[in-house]
């Protein structure tokens, strides 16, 4: 069982950061599973997220497209960004943390050419884990109304390609069905069970609505790497502890809106007070040092110190010309 998470972020006055962790190798996402079921994954639409998720302790992470989209264009989540938009933002996240990371890939932009194409991308830019959704374009965030699902034989394709496109076997595909709103539970579990049978690592059933539900997808697909996401604010599965989705067989849960909520209240706040010609609150703030160390500048200063030296000016030795 995963340990509560603590947050390591400094107190006034405790010091810098501690930033080296960043420099270790990152782990499989098969070795974070067996190592701290459940994966308890916040999603990180930046690469400061996904920096202040590291420090907070947590093992691993995700990269969803919905909190992506919405901090980096502003749009919603309605399939008005793809592959090249959300790929720069997947690359520089990913390089900002060492931890392993899921990747939301939607549902590939296209046919099995576009599979491959995402999936040998996403894997060279180090993602650890890759999921991919069954939905009928233009795909929509999985808690709205009005989905459509593609043919289950047609999803089966893409995982299978999915699975031959990875140039590391250690790379994790996972399958999500969003045929519940549509089709029932029923269908869902079927189509489920179909994506594993085609490789896929692991698989999720979007937008579960009942306690009742959970409980059946557990039990049906149990021994499964089995994932569920918990959209805070407004999404349509119930917030259960962690500890007891475990217990129902799910190893991975997603919550992704939790940190882009909170994040868009705050700048709302922020903004406000500012208008209103009112001071930062210190207890809703970090200080000028501790940012400058969640960044790593200490560590910076190092490697400026050992290889810049301090009396280098312009490429001339001890600042001497001539």
């Amino acid at each position: 069982m995963a340990q509560p998470i603590q947050s390591s972020l400094p107190q006034p006055g405790s010091g810098p950061v501690d930033t080296e962790r960043q420099n270790r190798p990152r782990r499989t996402w098969r070795q974070a599973l067996k190592e701290s079921a459940p994966l308890v994954l916040p999603a990180a639409h930046d690469a400061l997220t996904a920096r202040l998720i590291e420090l907070a302790g947590y093992p691993a992470y995700q990269i969803g497209g919905f909190a992506l989209v919405g901090s980096r264009f502003a749009y919603p989540d309605i399939d008005l960004a793809q592959f090249g938009e959300n790929s720069a933002v997947m690359r520089d996240t990913i390089a900002a943390s060492s931890l392993p990371v899921l990747v939301d890939a939607d549902d590939a932009y296209g046919d099995a050419k576009n599979v491959t194409r995402v999936v040998q991308g996403y894997e060279a830019m180090g993602a650890s884990a890759i999921f991919l959704e069954d939905q009928l374009a233009p795909k929509r965030c999985g808690h709205m109304l009005g989905k459509k699902v593609v043919p289950a034989e047609v999803h089966v394709g893409k995982i299978r390609a999915a699975v031959a496109a990875r140039h590391n076997p250690e790379t994790f595909i996972m399958a999500r069905t969003d045929a519940l709103a549509p089709f029932g539970l029923d269908e869902a579990l079927r189509r489920a069970e179909l994506y594993l049978k085609a490789g896929a690592d692991g698989v999720y059933i979007e937008a579960v609505e009942t306690t009742e539900q959970l409980q059946k997808i557990g039990q049906r697909l149990r021994g499964a790497a089995l994932a569920t996401s918990i959209l805070e604010g407004g999404g349509r599965t119930p917030w259960k502890d962690p500890k007891d989705l475990h217990a129902l067989g799910y190893s991975m849960l997603l919550y992704p809106s939790t940190v882009i909520f909170r994040v868009t209240r705050a700048i709302q706040k922020a903004v406000d007070d500012l208008k209103a010609g009112r001071p930062m609150p210190p207890r809703e703030s970090v200080t000028f040092k501790e940012y400058e160390e969640i960044l790593g500048l200490p560590q910076w200063a190092v490697i400026e110190d050992e290889f810049v030296g301090k009396h280098e000016v312009l490429g001339v030795p001890d600042g001497k010309a001539g």
